[in-house]
């Protein structure tokens, strides 16, 4: 296992970078980016999508290295967490994106299934949704559709709707969990 370097090295090394310093960028990937790549691969399960990652963290060290306060965290603690978003950004931009608004779903007739079987399986399947989105309170239906028909965190939810974050995580978890009932019943 590799050696961590040392805090006061990689604070050195950040300061570097905020000076715009291409040598200290250097230092600091040689460091550090077996430990980055290493959580990346663990959070992402896939090398090639690790090593990426890798080189957009690098890229938002270099550019936001100026920000780094050592009052607030270690070093090595803030290039980790920019590698945990990156990694959690990637896998949220290759999630496939469910379209749950009822007006959407009225228009989903023109998805092509191809057997007449697999159209009456649809139907039913579009039918219970619809159904099932009707029975949640505004809150909830509003909240769950802005988190899978536009991919929004919800942080972003509860900025867009100028509501508590409590408020909102409640609405959507008591949302999906009212949506897994009445689709199971």
């Amino acid at each position: 296992m590799a050696e961590l370097p040392d805090n006061r090295e990689l604070e050195s090394l950040l300061a570097g970078c905020g000076r715009q310093e291409p040598a200290a960028l250097e230092a600091l990937y040689a460091r550090t980016a077996p430990q980055l790549l290493g959580i990346l691969s663990r959070v992402l399960g896939n090398r090639a999508s690790a090593e990426d990652a890798l080189q957009d963290v690098f890229v938002s060290i270099w550019q936001r290295a100026g920000q780094y306060d050592q009052f607030k965290g270690r070093a090595m603690s803030w290039m980790v967490a920019i590698a945990r978003h990156r990694a959690i950004d990637m896998q949220r931009s290759t999630r496939p994106t469910v379209l749950l608004e009822v007006a959407e779903l009225a228009g989903a007739h023109s998805l092509q299934v191809d057997s007449a079987a697999e159209q009456v399986e649809f139907r039913a399947a579009h039918q219970a949704l619809r159904r099932c989105l009707e029975l949640l309170s505004a809150a909830q239906r509003q909240c769950v559709l802005l988190a899978f028909r536009n991919g929004l965190t919800q942080e972003r939810i509860a900025q867009n709707l100028n509501q508590p974050l409590g408020s909102v995580k409640s609405w959507v978890r008591r949302g999906l969990q009212s949506l897994k009932g009445c689709l199971e019943s």
